[in-house]
């Protein structure tokens, strides 16, 4: 399929690793001009080589924490001055961190809601001017399963994420006139740094094996195994395609556990 994605300039967020990067792959692989972010510059050296290797791309790396406004507002001035208009949006941050409703501090809710909501709305408000003079753009959203079964452990995240899909179904609506799509991705388990992390604690806290953490959670999916980064990163650049035009406020959810109980296994939210 011919997803036409050639010279437009695409932003990943956090794409340093994970599904952000992945993602980054099969958008430089359909010929879009590619920029990711992340807040270690080493991290997107080995990125930039490693995309590079597997697509032949040059992608642009910069460096940026998105819990900073000012740096956010300088990641787009300087990936627009140096590849032109954005026209693909891909947001993306790492998850914030597990905890339960009892342990969470005020603190722990702030710094989630400016990671995972804030980063996402005013990335989205910068590059929406260019599109609309455009009359084209594709804003997709990297969520969480948990989105539509909350995951135990992952309060913040089951929490703060609702939020974001509420804005981008609202945006969907308000941009679509401009042909402006905005749809959301929700990964359940997916194989990255993030799941793994949360596999290990399970199996700390269990006294199970990794191993045995990881079979439990598979066999609760439909496809009896976890999915892989590169399956999520597919769907992510159709959605950025001229063959996803009529497609937005989407919500794809990845197989997930098919009962609230076995729901409880960790995600990637």
């Amino acid at each position: 399929m011919e997803l036409r994605l050639e010279n437009k300039v695409s932003l990943v967020c956090a794409a340093s690793e994970g599904l952000g990067k992945a993602s980054a792959i099969e958008l430089a692989k359909e010929g879009s001009t590619v920029a990711i972010c992340s807040r270690s510059m080493e991290k997107l050296l080995l990125a930039k080589d490693d995309i590079h290797k597997k697509t032949g791309a040059e992608v642009k790396i910069f460096q940026a924490d998105l819990t900073k406004h000012e740096q956010i507002i300088e990641l787009h001035n300087q990936v627009s001055k140096n590849l032109g208009d954005i026209e693909v949006l891909v947001n993306n941050v790492g998850g914030p961190p597990p905890g339960t409703f009892e342990t969470l501090k005020d603190e722990d809710w702030q710094s989630a809601i400016n990671l995972t909501m804030m980063s996402v709305l005013r990335m989205s408000k910068l590059v929406l001017p260019s599109m609309k003079e455009k009359k084209w753009g594709r804003i997709i959203n990297i969520s969480s399963v948990s989105v539509k079964t909350p995951v135990n452990n992952l309060f913040l995240s089951n929490s703060i994420r609702l939020g974001v899909l509420g804005w981008a179904k609202a945006l969907s609506d308000e941009v679509g006139k401009d042909d402006i799509t905005v749809n959301t991705v929700c990964p359940g388990s997916t194989r990255t740094n993030r799941i793994t992390s949360l596999f290990s604690e399970t199996a700390k806290q269990t006294g199970q094996t990794f191993e045995q953490i990881e079979e439990m959670s598979a066999q609760s999916i439909p496809l009896k195994r976890i999915g892989e980064p590169h399956e999520l990163a597919a769907l992510v650049a159709f959605l950025a395609s001229e063959r996803a035009s009529y497609i937005t406020c989407l919500l794809y959810t990845s197989p997930s556990p098919r009962d609230a109980t076995l729901s409880r296994m960790p995600s990637t939210a």
